[in-house]
C-alpha cells in the first residue's frame, strides 16, 4: 500500500492526500488551494490520477481548503462516494454551491477583462451544476462508529474539535495479508473552546498524518478573548470607527457572534450596531441551529438562560448586497463580520477598500492567513496593500487575535499526539503547515519521544 502526498504539502492549504492499495484509490480530502493566483490555479486545475480511478474519499471537515475542489472531482469523471459526517455534508451542501458561485463570477469578471485584450476566455474550475451534482455522492456517517467504504478498508470518525463537523479518522487497511492502521488528524481544535466539544483523542495506529499549522506557536490564553473583544470594540467605538472582522463563515463568524451574545447579557458591549455580512455565513448559522449534537456541556447551559446564542437585539444578519452597500456608505461606529476570513473574495473586500485608510477604524484578524493572502500582508502591517488590483494605505488599527484559533497549537498539538502508542506508531508525516511549522512540531514530537516526522514534499510517495 502507498501512501502519496498532493496537497497541504509544505503548505497551508489545498489538503489531499492518496492512499492505494489493492487496486483502490482513496483520497483523504480534496480541498482547493488557496495563496498567489498563479500558483492556485496550476495547483487546481489537475488531480493526481484520474477523477474516474478515485474510488472514494474521505472528508475530514468542510473548510473549503480541504472540501473545495469535490465538485471539479465530479466535473471530471468522479463517480465513487464522499464519507462525511452528518454536520460536514450538510455545511458542504452550502459552502460548494457558495464556492461555484465565486469560481463562476471570477471567472467572468476575468474574462471581460482578458477580451479587451484579446485573449481567449477561460473555463470557471466548475460550476453551480457540478456543486449540486457532487452532493448525490455523499454519504454521511456517524462519529465512533465504524464503517466500510470499500473492501479491505474500515474507517472510523472521532470528533476534531475544529468546526463543526470536523473529524480526525483512523483507517485499517487490509492488502495481501498486511493490516496497517493510518491515522489523519485533518484539523485539531483546541480545548475549552466555546460551542464545539473537545477533540477526542484517535484509536492507535501504525502511521499519522498530522497537520502543524502552529508549530513553534502558543496561543493567547483563552480567557482573555472575551475581555479583549470588549476592550477593542469600546475604543474602536469611542473613535467613532467600524471594527472591520474577517471572519471565516464557517466556526470563526459564530464564535465572534457568540462572545458578542454574552458581552451584550453582561451589559459589558458598548451600544454599537453588529452586522454579520455575509450569505453563507447566514446560512451556516442555520445550520449550526440544527447540529446540537455537536455543543459542548457549556453552551447547553448557557442556552438554558439565552435560547438563541448566535443573535441579540443590536445584531443584523444580512443576504441583501443593497443592505451590504449601505454599510459602507455608514458612518456611525458599528462592528462588521464578513468572509473570507483571508480576505481573498466576498463582501470583506469592499469593506476594506472602504475603511482601510481610516484611522479610526480597526481591523480584527481572528484566524489563520496563509502566505500571499490580502490577510496575511494585513497581519504583517503592510504599510500598503492593493485590494481589487488598487493600492491602498492602511491606516488602520490592527489587532490579531490567536486566541480565536481554531487549530491546535504546538502544546496542545503534543498533548493531542501523547495520546497514541508511541512503541507503535512508526512514523509521523508532518502536513498543513509551513516550513518553519514543521520543523518546530518535529522538535517537539521528537522530544515527547517519537520517532522524528517527516514533512513530505508534493507528490513524495511512502509505502506503508
Amino acid at each position: 500500500m502507498k501512501l502519496t502526498f498532493w496537497g497541504a504539502a509544505q503548505t497551508v492549504t489545498g489538503s489531499l492526500h492518496l492512499l492505494e492499495f489493492g487496486g483502490r484509490r482513496v483520497f483523504m480530502d480534496c480541498g482547493l488551494f488557496q495563496g498567489r493566483r498563479s500558483e492556485a490555479a496550476e495547483r487546481n486545475r489537475e488531480f493526481p490520477v484520474p477523477p474516474s480511478e478515485v474510488d472514494a474519499v474521505l472528508l475530514s471537515h468542510a473548510h473549503i481548503d480541504h472540501s473545495g475542489l469535490l465538485p471539479k472531482l465530479y466535473r471530471e469523471g468522479f463517480r465513487g462516494r464522499v464519507y462525511a459526517t452528518h454536520a460536514t455534508a450538510d455545511l458542504c451542501e452550502t459552502m460548494l454551491a457558495d464556492s461555484a458561485h465565486i469560481q463562476e463570477k471570477d471567472v467572468a469578471w476575468v474574462n471581460r477583462r482578458e477580451r479587451r485584450k484579446g485573449k481567449d476566455a477561460i473555463e470557471p474550475l466548475y460550476g453551480m451544476i457540478d456543486a449540486e451534482r457532487v452532493m448525490e455522492t455523499f454519504e454521511a456517517v456517524d462519529y465512533d462508529t465504524p464503517f466500510r467504504p470499500l473492501p479491505g478498508l474500515e474507517v472510523e470518525y472521532r470528533d476534531a474539535g475544529h468546526i463543526l463537523g470536523s473529524a480526525t479518522m483512523v483507517l485499517t487497511v487490509s492488502e495481501g495479508g498486511r493490516t496497517v492502521k493510518l491515522g489523519f488528524t485533518g484539523d485539531v481544535g483546541r480545548p475549552d473552546r466555546p460551542i464545539l466539544r473537545d477533540p477526542v483523542p484517535m484509536a492507535d495506529c501504525d502511521y499519522l498524518i498530522c497537520e502543524s499549522t502552529y508549530g513553534g506557536k502558543t496561543h493567547e490564553p483563552r480567557d482573555r478573548a472575551k475581555d479583549r473583544l470588549a476592550e477593542v470594540v469600546a475604543a474602536t467605538a469611542s473613535r467613532g470607527g467600524k471594527v472591520i472582522i474577517p471572519a471565516f463563515a464557517v466556526g470563526r463568524t459564530q464564535e465572534i457572534v457568540y462572545r458578542l451574545d454574552e458581552l451584550s447579557n453582561e451589559g459589558r458591549l458598548p451600544p454599537v450596531p453588529v452586522f454579520v455580512d455575509s450569505p453563507l455565513a447566514v446560512n451556516v448559522t442555520d445550520i449550526f441551529k440544527r447540529h446540537p449534537e455537536c455543543y459542548d456541556d457549556k453552551l447547553r447551559e448557557y442556552m438554558e438562560q439565552d435560547q438563541n446564542p448566535f443573535g441579540f437585539s443590536r445584531l443584523t444578519y444580512i443576504r441583501n448586497v443593497q443592505d451590504s452597500k449601505k454599510l459602507n456608505t455608514s458612518r456611525l461606529p458599528m462592528v462588521i463580520i464578513s468572509a473570507s476570513g483571508m480576505c481573498e473574495a466576498g463582501r470583506i473586500l469592499h469593506h476594506l477598500r472602504n475603511n482601510i485608510e481610516d484611522p479610526r477604524t480597526t481591523v480584527m484578524i481572528v484566524g489563520y492567513c496563509a502566505e500571499h493572502t490580502l490577510g496575511r500582508r494585513i497581519v504583517e502591517e503592510q504599510p500598503e496593500v492593493r485590494i481589487f488590483g488598487e493600492t491602498h494605505r492602511l491606516r488602520a488599527h490592527v489587532e490579531v487575535m490567536n486566541s480565536y484559533s481554531a487549530h491546535a497549537d504546538e502544546p496542545e498539538l503534543v498533548d493531542f499526539v501523547s495520546h497514541l502508542d508511541v512503541e507503535r506508531l512508526k512514523k509521523i508525516f508532518l502536513v498543513h503547515g509551513d516550513a518553519r511549522r514543521q520543523e518546530a512540531l518535529g522538535l517537539a514530537l521528537t522530544a515527547a519521544g517519537y520517532n522524528k516526522p517527516v514533512a513530505p514534499r508534493r507528490g513524495q510517495s511512502f509505502e506503508l
